[in-house]
């Protein structure tokens, strides 16, 4: 099964064991998908970028397709654990615009989200009709959930600090069920 996993430029892990192209490596599938016991990897190169921030938050990553098999622990889609992978090839890191990864928040945060004056916002923000950095501190300022509150920041920043917030967002979203962040991420990619 084919999926992507980041690492550094010299081919490192977050937790710095050191990766070979077309080695497989084995692991026994023990402990929580966040230990030793697991190999991480996720469904979409894209959703690998947006993740990194709250994952491995790897400065200037590398992406790979990688084979996966053995036994499989999920994430509730965020990110997923394999017990055997061999790094098959290097790909091209996706390029997501600011204005996509802050879509990306905001669409994660309307999955749960029903607060009627930061829907009202996110909507605006989501159309054009007001992408104003006031605009999302007043709805920051004012919401009463943590994942709503996440998403306006993301857009009153407007920096490189929104794949941050766009992954924090996705991360506090998807405890409150499950969500197709496939698809989240294919309606985030229409933003301009």
């Amino acid at each position: 099964m084919i999926k992507y996993k980041l690492t550094t430029q010299d081919l490192k892990a977050h937790n710095g064991f050191q990766w070979e192209i077309g080695k497989k490596v084995t692991t026994d599938g023990s402990g929580e998908l966040c230990s030793k016991g697991w190999l991480h990897c996720y469904s979409d190169p894209r959703l690998a970028i947006l993740m990194n921030p709250i994952h491995a938050n790897i400065s200037n990553p590398k992406l790979f397709e990688v084979e996966c098999s053995g036994l499989h622990k999920d994430d509730k889609g965020r990110k997923e654990g394999f017990t055997e992978m061999t790094l098959i090839k290097e790909i091209d890191i996706p390029v997501l615009t600011i204005n996509q990864k802050i879509a990306f928040a905001i669409y994660c945060s309307l999955a749960v989200c029903k607060e009627e004056q930061y829907i009202l916002w996110a909507n605006n923000w989501l159309s054009g009709v007001d992408r104003s950095g006031k605009a999302a501190a007043d709805t920051a300022d004012t919401a009463d959930a943590y994942y709503a509150a996440y998403a306006a920041k993301a857009a009153a920043v407007a920096v490189a600090a929104a794949a941050a917030y766009a992954a924090k967002t996705a991360a506090v979203a998807v405890n409150a069920g499950t969500i197709d962040f496939i698809s989240i991420i294919e309606k985030a990619l229409k933003i301009s």
